[in-house]
């Protein structure tokens, strides 16, 4: 079967192991359902779903084509493929300082020689010296202010001294490209990345039409006071009109393989495939693949790498990529075995407590790697 085909045919008994975890996992409320797919050897093996909307029986079954809330898998599927497409063009600078593209970020500092330093390269690796995170939203209102809010942060360590992942520096980052491109970054991304690879239902800002066929993500309480659905549930890139750097891209099963495929098949060295020419060179896969400082940090550039404890549990090769979304979403990627998983949920449904999806996800990788 190939990576652009559906399939209406269950489960293969190959898999049962991987399906009792998340059957398991929706029976003791880690998220009330799932969709899920597997690529291997080029193929799509594994693509299907589990359970429903919301706990109700009478909400909506996920499908295999459900759309999703897929949080920060924004970081590699939007922001950081841009920035793979803009460095092997030439358009982009690993070394070149952000203060360069956003000068606030640097003018009126006290004392400004940290922020000096800090390049395009650190915000990707997360090692930038900006703090993790920051509830901006209590007192930002506006795109302008929440930037302000970013571009004004005080540094907590040296550049590449610590890493620390870090939504403000993914922020700064895609208005960073938004400099270079001299365009959002979601029509920018939507043309070159998402068209070419004919990723349908992958984009910002779902019509309000189409918003009912999205699982929902909270019943917010605090800030918006509505069911969160079809419009991103991180309040930074809410207040950012539903489109930022760090969070804001919805997708599905299929589309996600389809971009899995495009950097194995990429990272292969083979050429081109079929009638279309790579979008990604074998030398920026390797290189945004590549673990960076400081020592003993698992963030490579944009993405992230297998490490002791991982969500990508244990049989995923030391040349793996990958990266989580905090609604429940992950992608791994593994480069050496020519291997992607996908697992698509909305685990924070109805609130944000629990924190099962820490268990489910390792071992589901685990029963995939198995089962393979």
């Amino acid at each position: 079967m190939s990576a652009h085909a559906i399939s209406a045919a269950p489960a293969s008994v190959r898999f049962r192991s991987a399906l009792n975890v998340l059957e398991n996992a929706i029976d003791a409320h880690a998220f009330p359902g799932c969709a899920f797919g597997v690529l291997a050897g080029g193929e799509v093996v594994l693509q299907d779903a589990l359970g429903h909307f919301t706990y109700e029986d009478s909400s909506s079954k996920v499908t295999p084509l459900t759309i999703y809330d897929i949080a920060s898998l924004t970081k590699v599927v939007s922001t950081a493929a841009a920035a793979m497409l803009l460095y092997q063009r030439g358009l982009l600078d690993l070394e070149t300082p952000l203060g360069e593209l956003l000068p606030g970020f640097v003018v009126g500092r006290a004392p400004a020689e940290h922020a000096r330093y800090v390049k395009l390269r650190h915000l990707l690796a997360h090692n930038s010296g900006l703090p993790g995170y920051v509830e901006f939203f209590r007192t930002a209102t506006s795109p302008s202010a929440l930037y302000r809010a970013c571009i004004e942060l005080p540094l907590e360590a040296e550049p590449g001294e610590r890493a620390e992942y870090s939504d403000p520096g993914f922020i700064l980052l895609g208005k960073a490209l938004e400099v270079l491109t001299h365009e959002y970054l979601a029509k920018w991304v939507h043309r070159e990345v998402f068209a070419p690879l004919e990723l349908s239902a992958t984009g910002f800002c779902p019509d309000r039409h189409s918003r009912a066929a999205i699982p929902p993500t909270e019943e917010d309480l605090t800030l918006r006071h509505r069911r969160i659905q079809g419009e991103v549930q991180d309040e930074h890139a809410w207040l950012l009109h539903g489109a930022a750097g760090h969070a804001g891209l919805f997708s599905n099963v299929p589309d996600l393989l389809r971009f899995s495929g495009e950097i194995l098949k990429s990272a292969s060295r083979n050429g081109s495939q079929g009638d279309r020419p790579r979008l990604f060179e074998s030398e920026t896969v390797e290189q945004f693949a590549t673990k960076q400082a400081p020592t003993g940090s698992s963030r490579a550039l944009g993405w992230d790498t297998p490490s002791v404890g991982s969500s990508s549990g244990r049989y995923f090769s030391p040349r793996s990529i990958g990266h989580l979304g905090f609604s429940g979403c992950s992608l791994w990627i593994d480069l050496e075995a020519e291997i992607a998983v996908v697992l698509l949920t909305n685990r924070t449904w109805p609130d944000r407590q629990s924190q099962l999806i820490r268990e489910v996800r390792p071992a589901f990788h685990d029963a995939i790697r198995a089962a393979l």
